[in-house]
């Protein structure tokens, strides 16, 4: 039986956040996953053959349609997992996780994606998801009770890692908890650099109101430029709508051919905030630059005028003038590469488990497969952390 055990806020959708668990898993085959709900059509191959470990919410009607709804459910789902048996938990959060009890003696390490958003930015969080007037009124005192789970819940982890330094302020801030940033990891090798240039910009995004996909439609419109959109999501009729005879739509596509579009696209536009966003390194991975919105992750991961350039102010006009702005410039596809494989899954493996080895028992870190015992990476992630807790 493994002393780890892995824990996840839940699985009904794929992000980054899942691509974390992936790789957790890979570094600890044998520990099993405990989260609150499964959906289990839509979790990669990987998942599904891992040992996962849902709470008694899984039994819940309709679980997989209204998971949010069940929001103040969770809290008393996540402190029902027995992880009594455990000498390490590693948990990946943006919500519930890390409220997870363990014995007396063992280490909890939480990867923090963010702070609850909801309960922490309600008013960031209510604009993403285009809530009605009556949604807005009423649930703000549903969530008064959730803040104060949530802070409690927040110091129950021994270690925090955080995907940006965005994120690790918003801990501190929010939390009153350090943390060292380890940002998410990317599969370089899925994308491969190609010396052929198509003549469209590119979207891959899961299609919701704050990703603002409506600016690149309004801004390649503006421009006559073909735009090629690949995801699915909620927003995706409203945005047909927007859009003119230029703009494709391709809906959720496997990976290779997002590889193929990622490569011969002119750029990336990415005119959302996100917390971190994996998909601007992907791009860089395949030799093309991005064209972001100067907000959230992206400001961590976009060199302005090496692997792309920004915007200030989110609207069409601001992208349309970085658009005009990228097509001025020469791009190095190398260098693309070059930028994008300092973010690979392999330096994410090495940051990690060198401060795991630092705060772990050691017969834990002897569970990890011989062929991820990867060098350490310099200088010694522990060290970064207590320096920075000075």
């Amino acid at each position: 039986m493994s002393r780890i055990a892995l824990l996840h806020d839940y699985f009904v959708q794929m992000g980054g956040a899942e691509a974390v668990v992936e790789v957790l898993h890979d570094l600890f085959p044998l520990a099993p996953i405990y989260t609150t709900v499964v959906a289990p059509h839509r979790l990669p191959p990987k998942l599904r053959e891992a040992e996962l470990r849902p709470s008694w919410m899984q039994k819940l009607p309709a679980i997989e349609r209204y998971y949010r709804h069940y929001f103040l459910l969770y809290p008393w789902a996540v402190e029902s997992l027995d992880l009594s048996h455990y000498d390490l938990i590693v948990s990946s959060s943006s919500g519930y996780a890390k409220g997870a009890r363990k014995r007396i003696g063992a280490v909890h390490v939480c990867y923090c994606h963010t702070p609850m958003r909801w309960v922490w930015r309600y008013e960031d969080y209510v604009e993403r998801e285009a809530f009605g007037p009556f949604t807005r009124q009423f649930l703000p005192l549903l969530l008064a009770g959730l803040r104060r789970w949530d802070w409690r819940a927040a110091q129950q982890p021994d270690y925090y890692i955080a995907n940006s330094q965005i994120v690790a302020e918003r801990i501190k801030q929010i939390y009153g908890r350090e943390a060292i940033v380890i940002p998410p990891p990317i599969n370089v090798n899925r994308f491969h650099p190609t010396e052929s240039e198509g003549d469209y910009y590119l979207v891959l995004s899961r299609l919701v109101a704050y990703k603002r996909i409506d600016l690149a439609i309004a801004a390649c419109q503006r421009l006559k430029r073909p735009l090629v959109i690949i995801g699915e999501g909620s927003d995706r009729q409203r945005l047909e709508k927007l859009a003119g005879p230029q703009i494709r739509f391709l809906g959720r596509q496997p990976g290779d051919v997002v590889a193929h579009y990622a490569a011969s696209c002119r750029a990336l536009l990415f005119p959302g905030e996100e917390d971190f966003g994996l998909t601007p390194l992907e791009v860089n991975a395949a030799g093309r630059p991005v064209i972001a919105y100067r907000a959230g992750g992206a400001t961590e991961t976009v060199v302005d005028g090496v692997t792309g350039v920004f915007f200030d102010q989110p609207t069409s006009g601001a992208l349309a003038e970085a658009i005009e702005r990228c097509e001025s410039h020469s791009w190095d596809r190398h260098q693309l590469r070059q930028h994008a494989e300092k973010f690979d899954r392999r330096v994410f493996i090495s940051r990690l488990l060198n401060f795991l080895r630092c705060v772990a028992p050691a017969s834990c870190i002897a569970e990890v497969p011989a062929w991820l015992q990867l060098p350490e990476v310099e200088p010694s992630e522990k060290t970064r952390f207590f320096e920075s807790s000075q």
